[in-house]
């Protein structure tokens, strides 16, 4: 009896729970890949440690991505000084881009911006 409300509680637990945020992930082909074919939202998020303006736009990112209007968003950092061959895939040019995907579609992008309604703007294209 003990094993069953056990395993009662724990399939209630899962059902219950809230929605997880979504988790920053290092970038990887493959994991891009796979969330592009999942037709998922995605952020690609083009930064560099030294970068004051990614600075900033880190607390945003982050409230946004534990925000339940934004939680299913998958993030892919891509490190501007180390992952050259990827900031040129993507065309970026300077360190402090970010990109949204919705599934294969690129949404939109904007490199610079630090304005949190411009980001939230630019996150919910991912949605779309």
């Amino acid at each position: 009896m003990r094993a069953f409300l056990l395993a009662v509680f724990a399939t209630l637990s899962l059902v219950l729970a809230p929605a997880q945020a979504s988790e920053t992930k290092p970038f990887t082909q493959a994991a891009f890949d796979a969330a592009r074919a999942a037709g998922q939202p995605i952020l690609i998020d083009v930064h560099a440690w030294w970068c004051p303006i990614c600075a900033k736009q880190a607390p945003t990112l982050a409230k946004l991505q534990n925000s339940e209007e934004l939680g299913d968003l998958v993030v892919f950092k891509v490190d501007y000084d180390s992952q050259k061959d990827v900031v040129r895939q993507f065309g970026a040019q300077m360190q402090s881009t970010l990109i949204v995907f919705h599934g294969k579609a690129e949404k939109g992008r904007s490199a610079g911006v630090t304005d949190p309604e411009k980001i939230r703007a630019l996150l919910l294209l991912a949605k779309s």
